[in-house]
């Protein structure tokens, strides 16, 4: 997608507030990715992406700004934890296993695009064979045409959801489970990629709803119709070239110390080290370069510094950018301009019950100071303590709400029904002030 740095923070603004820095950062680093696209192959080769190193409290949309950068130009997208992974022989994932990940992204994104391209095809056959199941099941002594019309028009039922609810016996694939390598290792091993083609396809009986059973057989129609070959060759290719790795918690393993657990820790660092330059990792799809994936790390940095990490490593993460805690005002605009903000979604969510929710601008004013307060004065979570706030403002309301068959009740949450409902956590705050 051929987006400009300003339109790319323009849409990332529709779903992130504030983090102006953190936002130019992430979308030059996209728009460079276009850039070199458009350049000769051989310089191609030498531009490498400026890898980011994002800076701040839990909470104020590190992940969230490189998910939907991610989503934004349909680009493959993994997030990991530097915590999860281990040095080379200690128990536990090795980092190689990131990429290999990032790989399995990329297929999973490239078959539901040529999915999409092949599902008229799909259904058409999907409900040809359901059709000629259900004119099984209904005997008749009808002839040959008068069948033939009599499928025709239960494919029209089909298509149009009449025999949605209708069960039928029917022929499936037998998907077999793949094996893990080691409880709790994430690697597990399929049967059927390993022997190819040389293990006979199992097919087993169901009884399923019509509408399962068409769900199932466009799914087969469909993996028929892809070329397998080519959906490997250009996932590898997005995963080389577009694909981004967001490793988060990266402060955790930035400890200085020469015993116990900090050994394994620069041993993480220096594992990353050569994943983050640029190597080739094998994965079951075919090898793949790191050179050209743009890295984005991000953690808090409360203990550590980020010049705690090894120097190379930090000179792979050229771009630092700090993101700041949320303001009373930051929590404002997170509870009004989204438009999928928390009100919204709450209000969203009550409406099935017949519940009118409204927010006046003095409540949204309330919410946002209390929940500014209690991250100044215990742990500060950011966004995230907007949910903790609303669940104990919304409590009583979610609770007494049920049954559609009420007629519609219209609830207005202004600021003395905050300050009344959040009575609670507000003297909890204060007294948090006076612990030491």
């Amino acid at each position: 997608m051929d987006l400009s740095p300003k339109q790319i923070v323009h849409e990332l603004n529709r779903h992130i507030i504030g983090q102006d820095e953190a936002k130019k950062a992430v979308a030059i680093a996209l728009r460079n990715r276009y850039r070199r696209s458009q350049l000769s192959p051989e310089l191609q080769d030498e531009i490498t992406p400026k890898n980011i190193i994002m800076k701040g409290p839990t909470g104020v949309g590190k992940t969230e700004i490189a998910r939907r950068l991610a989503r934004l130009v349909k680009a493959p997208f993994l997030k990991v934890e530097a915590t999860k992974y281990t040095e080379v022989g200690y128990v536990g994932r090795d980092v190689e296993s990131m990429v290999r990940d990032l790989a399995e992204c990329a297929i999973r994104l490239v078959k539901e695009e040529k999915t999409q391209e092949v599902s008229y095809k799909a259904t058409a056959v999907a409900e040809r064979k359901i059709a000629k199941v259900l004119v099984e099941t209904k005997k008749d002594e009808r002839g040959e045409t008068a069948k033939e019309v009599f499928e025709q028009q239960i494919v029209e039922g089909i298509h149009s959801g009449k025999y949605d609810n209708t069960i039928i016996e029917i022929e499936v694939a037998d998907m077999p489970k793949p094996l893990e390598l080691s409880p709790g290792s994430g690697a597990a091993i399929d049967l059927g990629s390993v022997f190819g083609g040389l293990m006979p396809k199992k097919t087993k009986k169901r009884k399923i709803s019509v509408k399962e059973a068409k769900n199932l057989l466009i799914a087969e129609e469909a993996d028929k119709l892809i070329d397998n070959d080519a959906v490997n060759a250009e996932a590898i290719r997005r995963a080389e070239n577009d694909g981004i790795i967001f490793i988060d918690e990266i402060d955790k393993i930035a400890g200085k110390g020469n015993h116990g657990a900090d050994v394994s820790r620069e041993g993480v660092q220096r594992d990353i080290l050569p994943i983050v330059e640029g190597c080739t990792v094998m994965t079951k799809y075919g090898p793949v370069k790191t050179d050209y994936i743009l890295f984005i790390a991000a953690g808090a940095f409360h203990v550590s510094k980020v010049e705690d990490l090894i120097p190379e490593l930090q000179g792979r993460f050229p771009i630092q950018v700090e993101l700041k805690s949320l303001t009373k005002q930051d929590f404002i605009s997170i509870l009004t301009q989204p438009e999928t903000s928390i009100t919204r979604q709450y209000a969203a969510l009550l409406s099935v019950d017949n519940i009118d929710l409204k927010f006046t601008s003095d409540a949204i004013e309330k919410i946002a100071e209390i929940s500014e307060d209690i991250n100044n004065t215990s742990e500060d979570i950011g966004a995230r303590r907007l949910h903790t706030v609303m669940e104990y403002l919304l409590e009583d309301i979610s609770y007494n709400a049920g049954g559609n068959d009420y007629p519609v009740i219209p609830v207005e949450v202004n600021a003395k029904y905050v300050e009344e409902h959040l009575a609670n956590i507000v003297k909890n705050r204060d007294l948090k002030k006076y612990v030491l």
